[in-house]
């Protein structure tokens, strides 16, 4: 009887242990949000923006990762994207700028493992900002060729596109 009483013990306590490891998806989803830090793409979880397409397509529901990167020493105008059908779409906004429609339904450019779960992109004073669902990119359901040691080159291509873009406005504003 004691002999049964220590192997439950013992079951409880791997247990509690085993409940406080994180899953598979949150420690892909940690080193994603890790390296694209590395990378100097400051990554947040955020609000779901009133004008973005959040949880099961209504627009500011759930929460949404931002991926920012700021650009040092240059200006641009604020601008506001949807990804609609693989295209960036500009968004609604009062008193937009003439510049409003400088991106409008030009090609997502991305890595087809990221360019599925991007929902809008902002771009304003020194940065550029891409909403993109990356709990979905890590997920081997919704992003069955995830692949772990392509992380940094598809962040390193995110990166570049938003540089590029910024690039673009710069040029095509002057």
């Amino acid at each position: 009887m004691g002999m049964w009483i220590a192997i439950a013990i013992a079951l409880f306590v791997l247990g509690s242990m085993l409940a406080l490891k994180p899953s598979g998806i949150d420690q892909r989803l940690d080193k994603l949000r890790m390296e694209a830090r590395r990378l100097d793409l400051n990554p947040k979880l955020i609000a779901c923006p009133d004008w973005v397409r959040g949880r099961d397509g209504e627009l500011g529901r759930g929460m949404i990762a931002q991926y920012g990167l700021v650009l040092e020493g240059r200006q641009l105008p604020y601008l506001r994207y949807h990804a609609v059908d693989g295209r960036w779409r500009a968004a609604a906004m009062d008193n937009p700028p003439k510049s409003a429609f400088i991106l409008d339904n030009q090609p997502i450019d991305l890595p087809k493992s990221i360019a599925p779960f991007v929902k809008a992109l902002v771009i304003k004073a020194n940065s550029i900002v891409i909403f993109w669902e990356d709990v979905n990119y890590v997920r081997p359901i919704t992003n069955p060729n995830y692949q772990q040691n392509q992380l940094e080159a598809e962040l390193l291509m995110l990166k570049a596109h938003l540089e590029q873009l910024a690039t673009s406005i710069e040029t095509q504003q002057a």
